[in-house]
């Protein structure tokens, strides 16, 4: 195994003898922002060295860093560096704000195109977005600590990124996982052959009939779980067996709905703290479900692995891309005095997600409520429209349809 590091193929005692350093430092920059520092309470930061103390501290949840940033823009009072010292601010759904520096590796997606076998020589055109959220810029930072050139392709405008493909001889595709299947079959419908071998993707689900159309392809498809507040939390390897964890975060895996850590192998919460000094999140619920795995995997990758994504621990779900959130289906409810409820369902039609929006209302046509749906979901969605009383009684506002085995 050609490692990224030393880091990666430390011992269990060294990576404990690193850890019971590492905590205490990055508890003492939480407590020097004033978000976390009141979230935390007084704890001595000596204290905390191991998973065990760790998980005696509260859970900071999503919801509580949108009212945060509500209350202390831009960051709730979350960043342990100055607003003057990041390069960037990115803007998520939410909205939610999130810092970006542009040191090497800042995000930690380096390693995961590593492991890929993206390096020094390859050109990889990013699909990513670089419109507000930090995708775009996340995996820009990786290529480049790992010696790759950039093609900052964005989304969309599939004709012209098959041609900007073939010109510059791009070798890895970056984005979310079904975008790729839009470019070669463009390409294709162009005549046009492309140099592609690999994929790194994010953002989205790797269904298993996905990864094997590029396989069939010739193109090696890898995923990584990341997210816009803490970067890369787990990635795949060669070895093909779960995920491995970043060695700048430590995952825990909790009971949902509080941050009792559940027994190896058993479903839980994801929580993740960030040993990030310029924005040190301490065990920060990501709503995401997976599970421990035993072992270390075969090649030769010592940390922890999950099983990757499992789902949501509550109803909120990425649907091409994008988060959509329960208080969305709220105000899409809000705004129209006529809609007595609504449903958001997520399936897959053609290796793609498929958004539809069922909305309980006496009116007839579909059209008048496609803009809300745009403006408050963030994503053009199919419309169906139902008599009132037609939803299930069940509580849900958000379905998902699609099956991940």
């Amino acid at each position: 195994m050609n490692a990224y590091d030393a880091l990666e193929t430390r011992s269990d005692e060294a990576r404990a003898e690193n850890l019971a350093r590492a905590l205490p430092e990055i508890i003492r920059a939480a407590q020097s922002a004033p978000g976390l520092s009141a979230h935390l309470g007084a704890i001595a930061p000596d204290t905390i060295t191991d998973r065990a103390a760790l998980a005696r501290l509260p859970v900071l949840r999503k919801s509580a860093l949108v009212k945060a940033q509500a209350a202390m823009p831009p960051f709730g009072g979350l960043n342990a560096t100055g607003l003057s010292e990041f390069e960037h601010v990115f803007q998520s759904p939410g909205p939610i704000y999130e810092p970006g520096r542009t040191g090497h590796d800042w995000w930690r997606l380096g390693r995961f195109l590593h492991a890929s076998g993206v390096g020094r020589g390859d050109v990889v055109q990013n699909c990513f977005s670089y419109h507000l959220v930090p995708a775009g810029m996340m995996f820009e930072n990786a290529a480049r600590a790992v010696g790759a050139t950039v093609l900052p392709a964005g989304t969309g405008q599939t004709e012209l990124q098959v041609i900007a493909a073939r010109d510059v001889g791009a070798t890895t595709y970056a984005g979310t996982p079904d975008f790729l299947k839009i470019i070669l079959e463009k390409a294709d419908e162009m005549g046009i052959s492309l140099a592609l071998t690999k994929a790194v993707v994010g953002g989205g689900a790797l269904f298993p009939s996905l990864r094997a159309f590029y396989a069939d392809r010739g193109i090696t498809c890898r995923q990584c779980y990341a997210t816009a507040d803490l970067g890369n939390i787990a990635y795949e390897s060669d070895a093909m067996d779960g995920m491995i964890v970043d060695e700048g975060v430590i995952v825990e895996i909790v009971r949902p709905g509080t941050g009792d850590p559940v027994p190896e192998g058993e479903v839980g919460e994801v929580v993740v703290t960030a040993l990030n000094r310029d924005y040190p999140l301490i065990r920060f619920a990501t709503g995401d479900l997976s599970a421990a795995l035993p072992g270390q995997s075969p090649c030769g990758r010592t940390n922890m692995r999950i099983k990757g994504w499992m789902g949501r621990a509550d109803q909120t779900t990425k649907i091409k891309g994008m988060f959509v959130r329960p208080e969305q289906v709220a105000a899409l409810v809000a705004h129209h005095d006529e809609i007595h409820r609504a449903r958001v369902i997520a399936s897959r039609t053609g290796e793609k997600d498929v958004m539809t929006v069922r909305i309980e209302t006496r009116a007839q046509n579909p059209a008048l409520y496609e803009a809300t749906v745009l403006s408050t979901l963030k994503l053009k969605g199919e419309v169906e429209l139902v008599p009132p009383g037609s939803l299930p009684n069940d509580g849900l506002v958000i379905e998902d349809l699609r099956r991940y085995d």
